[in-house]
């Protein structure tokens, strides 16, 4: 009764159907359950339209992600150099190089990913991302 005189109501019993929600609603249980049918049938159109507009945000965040894209591409036999990331054993310190290399391209595989060798011919085991490597101009 602390609610502006009236009893409040749990939202578990507003969807399942009691005695006490029906007679304050003044319907009958046929009633209650044809326009609950109702909002039901309403929820796969709103979903829909969540889908769909989901879809299309996504699409438009990927062309204005892909617009500034620049497309590389390496062959095997090409010069690079790699990039020393924080975490690797290379970077020791605020001052080391932020490129290590040249290597040369050994294979191109799919999705941009590379197998590398070094300048003697001895190839890596493990393959690298294109997106950490450049080209190298001598």
């Amino acid at each position: 009764m602390l609610v502006y005189g009236t009893e409040a109501v749990i939202p578990t019993k507003v969807e399942i159907p009691s005695l006490r929600i029906i007679h304050e609603a003044d319907l009958d249980y046929a009633e209650w359950v044809k326009s609950h049918y109702e909002q039901l049938a309403l929820i796969d159109g709103k979903i829909m339209n969540v889908v769909c507009h989901g879809q299309l945000y996504q699409n438009r965040m990927s062309r204005a992600f892909n617009k500034r894209v620049k497309l590389r591409q390496f062959i095997p036999g090409q010069l690079v150099l790699k990039k020393n990331f924080l975490h690797q054993d290379e970077a020791k310190g605020k001052f080391s190089p932020n490129w290590q290399g040249p290597y040369m391209v050994h294979r191109v595989l799919t999705r941009g990913v590379l197998i590398l060798a070094e300048m003697n011919g001895e190839v890596w085991p493990k393959t690298i991302n294109s997106d950490t490597v450049k080209h190298y101009y001598v």
